[in-house]
């Protein structure tokens, strides 16, 4: 199997062998200082004679396939999801009424990549409705010019596509800083449009950077240079950041994201809050979601995104591996918050 159709957010990277097996949680409801995990019929963890409980069986899928890097849209009331490319599409996509049930397409939502981009390494795609009623396709694809990762914008009438590529050259492509990947979309309450993306540095032995880029109002062309909001400096997050999502609540932005080896155990989700989208931003103290601390029901969940639920709260969608690291399916949990603390609750 290639390695690009497992790759969805970091490039170069190989999976590790399981190695966490031992590590649990003390108790089966665990209160984490960065933000809070509700878990329900986990193993208790360690014992008190010394002896280590099993873990916990892992969490069912709602796409129980490749599928990695998931964004989610609402639209009416139906979710599309879409995901990082497969062997047969550059976008994968979905459908559901419900977050719980999904049907997976079989047309790609993106099926010509522009003459910049070349095939198999269309990474986690994020898809808007811009102002017009048309959606914009926010994807990261090899340039063919430098191989390094670059993030290129499309557009399309329907949710489902066809997407065509707006340009004929990149949007995002800081080569000296190893590309760039993980486009996300935000837009603040002036209806303001932002991307925020990574620069892809783990490719070159360079620092990773979470950035802010102001869109024009078109949605596809850029307003304004790159602010820089977060890098990696957490002994957890590994050598790189990556996968930004913006969301606000409260008073705050909170921004989401993903850290370390992609390829197994070690990959996370953290959060970092501001009084302002361009920050400071403040990471909290240590991760939300990682496979200890999800007794390894979720093994390496990264790739997030937050949606509201038909119910009219919030649910956070990820991916993880299977128990075999063979691939990577799609996750959706109940999210909650206090103040601006984030709350997930296991299943």
């Amino acid at each position: 199997m290639p390695l690009e159709w497992l790759r969805g957010a970091s490039s170069t990277r190989f999976a590790e062998p399981r190695g966490n097996a031992g590590r649990h949680l003390l108790a089966a409801v665990a209160v984490v200082l960065t933000g809070t995990l509700v878990l329900s019929g986990c193993s208790t963890g360690d014992t008190s004679d010394g002896e280590t409980s099993e873990a916990a069986s892992p969490a069912a899928f709602v796409i129980a396939q490749h599928f990695p890097d998931p964004d989610v849209l609402k639209i009416g009331d139906t979710y599309y999801a879409y995901a990082t490319n497969s062997l047969t599409a550059n976008v994968q996509f979905a459908t559901s009424d419900d977050l719980e049930t999904w049907e997976i397409a079989d047309e790609d939502a993106f099926p010509e990549l522009p003459a910049w981009a070349e095939e198999g390494r269309t990474w986690a795609p994020d898809v808007a409705e811009l102002a017009d009623g048309r959606f914009a396709l926010y994807f990261t694809a090899q340039d063919a010019a430098s191989s390094k990762q670059c993030i290129g914008a499309a557009t399309a009438d329907a949710p489902i596509g066809p997407f065509v590529a707006t340009s004929d050259t990149p949007l995002i492509c800081p080569l000296d800083e190893g590309g760039a990947i993980d486009a996300a979309s935000f837009t603040d309450a002036d209806g303001s449009r932002y991307l925020v993306w990574k620069n892809d540095g783990n490719c070159c032995a360079l620092d990773t950077w979470l950035q802010l880029s102001p869109l024009g109002p078109d949605g596809v062309s850029l307003a304004g240079e790159p602010v820089r909001l977060l890098s990696q400096t957490e002994e957890w997050e590994g050598s790189l950041i990556e996968a930004p999502v913006i969301v606000t609540h409260d008073d705050s932005y909170v921004l989401f994201y993903s850290a370390n080896d992609y390829g197994g155990y070690s990959y996370a989700t953290g959060y970092a809050t501001a009084p302002a989208l361009t920050g400071p931003y403040t990471k909290a103290d240590g991760p939300l979601l990682t496979s200890a601390l999800t007794d390894e029901a979720y093994i390496g969940p990264g790739g997030q995104d937050i949606i509201s639920g038909p119910d009219g709260s919030d649910r956070i969608v990820f991916h993880s591996w299977d128990p075999a690291i063979a691939y990577r399916g799609m996750n959706v949990l109940p999210l909650s918050w206090d103040d601006s603390t984030p709350v997930v609750k296991l299943p």
